[in-house]
């Protein structure tokens, strides 16, 4: 028996959403869905400029599509034919046939939600998906942008005609500009009701990077002018080679330090210091997609950036004053199965009976409310209420508000997403999940066999799993590059000798790298203990730390057993050397930390953290 893999959903609109612009006033008009009952919003708005550029980098977002799309050789077929050339009739046909194929999978793929919109007391929001599920983007505009607000609470779906930002672009801010979004905008013709079949894997990837945003983070601030600098630096040049990182230098009472690779170009913030605990180095990725935000600029105040870590989405928020927009990018522009491990923890553990219920209750009736609010009085300990607001965020009743620190009811569908329908983005993550043990029958066993780190190109991870329901054991292997992403894979599994990865990973392989990376997360906790480090004999760290002058200087410290060996220069230069020698191994060790502790309260980066 198969399970159904579309959500399918009916939006009846009254009209269409429209722009009028007339020499002495101008009105957007916004047509809503109208099963959810009375919602919506009237006004005039008070900075049409500021209104139009925001509502055009959204809807920039909502149709933006970064995925690779092959080319079309049938025309130079065609001419090769006509030559006389080596390009019979049957190939033409069977290259269209293929075209129409693809393409007919491409209009499935497009096949999304309208963008939603929020009308709260505070403000109206309009949250949108890009096209290639790699972009996330709610705009919010506050009570003070408009002059005699009306409004109706609740959430519903908004109509976006293709032409509709092209309308807005034209519009003039010299002209005054009123603003009307509701179901009763008067009909220009009929329409009737359209239906939408929403693959889950779009629902997924639309609920999981706003559950994201209720996870730990490292918080950084910049000027307009760092913004600038970075998205010219990134308009004017072009890597071709990897790696492709945007590259986060974080030290605590420093500014924040932007490096772009692969060129290592340092752009220096103006806006604040870092006031996180411990250094630290993030690495993102898809850098080119925030070209979005370039229209932002001559009215943004302030940018705040959150980084959840390596593959995880990464937050802007873009204050403007009355209007905020907070773009959320997935670690890749490309989400493939290198980002399922990553993904994994977003899933929320056991939460309480009722718990996830009581507090939806409460943000309905109290309106938004912060976490440590939502905790008092909630009778249950914080990591419950954590997993329990998780759980209503995939579920897609509440939203966290990462630029006001609240959550907020927003109900996406009539009826709350069933979070099991979306757990998994293919049935062969769901068998990977299996394998480890992650609940269902086929449970096996995996085990990382070996890990060898490749010096400048990545990480070649060897394994072994035990498939019960195959009744024999499969050894995956791949290297994940510096982008993270997955090159010179192998597994002697039916699917990778029939395909390789060409139709994606198989399950062992899946299984391989969620394993390895829950190994990885806790052997980094273990460390932290001082039982786990009486367990480290062997090991070598690299830390760094940039100059005012913009030169690197780098200390490698290794233990080996009694032996701690210490390296330090700077980076292009010849290094210093020095090795001490110690009657235990517990005296190395502890010296060893020590260290390593007093590089990091100087204000060196583990250079690890930047790993993928």
């Amino acid at each position: 028996m198969t399970t159904a893999t579309r959500h399918p959903v009916e939006l009846r609109y009254a009209t269409a959403s429209d722009v009028e612009a007339r020499p002495e006033t101008s009105r957007v008009l916004l047509a809503l869905e109208g099963s959810r009952g009375t919602v919506g919003l009237r006004g005039r708005v008070r900075e049409p400029a500021l209104f139009r550029d925001a509502l055009a980098a959204t809807l920039g977002v909502l149709a933006s599509d970064l995925r690779y799309r092959g080319k079309d050789r049938t025309a130079y077929l065609a001419y090769l034919m006509k030559q006389g050339k080596r390009a019979t009739a049957q190939i033409w046909e069977a290259q269209k046939a293929f075209l129409d194929a693809s393409l007919q999978t491409e209009e499935q793929k497009d096949t999304v939600l309208d963008p939603v919109l929020t009308v709260d007391p505070d403000q109206v929001s309009l949250e949108v998906f890009s096209r290639d599920e790699s972009a996330y983007a709610r705009l919010a505009f506050d009570n003070t942008l408009f002059d005699g607000r009306e409004a109706a609470h609740g959430s519903t779906f908004l109509d976006v005609p293709t032409e509709l930002m092209t309308k807005v672009d034209r519009l003039r801010t010299y002209v005054p500009l009123s603003l009307e979004a509701h179901v009763a905008l008067p009909a220009r013709e009929a329409r009737a009701p359209r239906n939408v079949e929403v693959p889950h894997a779009w629902l997924r990837g639309f609920l999981q990077v706003q559950s994201a945003a209720t996870l730990p983070a490292n918080t950084c601030t910049l000027a307009p002018i760092d913004l600038y600098n970075l998205l010219f630096a990134l308009r004017t040049r072009k890597a071709k080679k990897a790696p492709r990182a945007l590259r986060f230098e974080l030290v605590p009472g420093a500014p924040p330090r932007l490096v772009l690779e692969p060129w290592e170009l340092v752009l220096e913030c103006h806006a604040s210091v870092y006031t996180g605990s411990a250094p630290a180095v993030v690495r993102t990725f898809g850098r080119q997609r925030l070209a979005a935000l370039a229209r932002l600029l001559p009215h943004a105040q302030s940018v705040r950036v959150q980084l959840l870590g390596p593959g995880l989405p990464v937050f802007w928020v873009v204050d403007m004053g009355p209007a905020t927009l907070t773009l959320a990018l997935t670690g890749w522009t490309e989400s493939g199965w290198s980002s399922a491990a990553a993904f994994d923890v977003l899933m929320p553990r056991a939460v309480p009976e009722g718990l996830s219920e009581k507090l939806r209750q409460r943000l309905r009736s109290e309106g938004p409310l912060s976490f440590e609010t939502l905790v008092t009085g909630a009778g249950a300990p914080k990591d419950a209420v954590r997993a329990a607001l998780q759980l209503e965020c995939l579920r897609g009743r509440i939203l966290y508000d990462v630029a006001k620190g609240t959550y907020r009811p927003r109900e996406l569908m009539p009826t709350p997403v069933d979070e099991a329908t979306i757990r998994f983005g293919s049935e062969r993550e769901a068998r990977a999940h299996r394998l480890l043990g992650d609940g269902g029958p086929g449970a096996g066993e995996v085990k990382v066999t070996k890990v060898h780190e490749v010096v400048g190109e990545g990480t070649r991870i060897h394994g072994e799993v035990v498939d019960r329901e195959a009744v024999r054991s499969f050894f995956p292997a791949f290297t994940l590059d510096l982008e993270g992403r997955v090159k010179e894979a192998s597994c002697g599994c039916p699917h990778f000798r029939r395909s390789g990865v060409r139709e994606g990973p198989c399950e062992h392989m899946m299984a391989l790298r969620l394993a390895y990376a829950r190994q990885r997360t806790a052997e980094e906790a273990l460390r932290q203990t001082p039982e786990g480090r009486k367990h480290i004999r062997a090991e070598t760290r690299s830390y760094v730390r940039r100059e005012t002058s913009g030169q690197e200087q780098v200390y490698r410290v290794s233990l080996d057993g009694k032996v701690v060996a210490v390296e330090w220069g700077p980076r292009l230069g010849e290094p210093r050397r020095q090795k001490l020698w110690f009657d235990t191994d517990a005296e190395a060790r502890a010296a060893y930390f020590a260290r390593l502790e007093t590089l990091a309260s100087e204000g060196y980066i583990d250079a690890a953290s930047a790993m993928v």
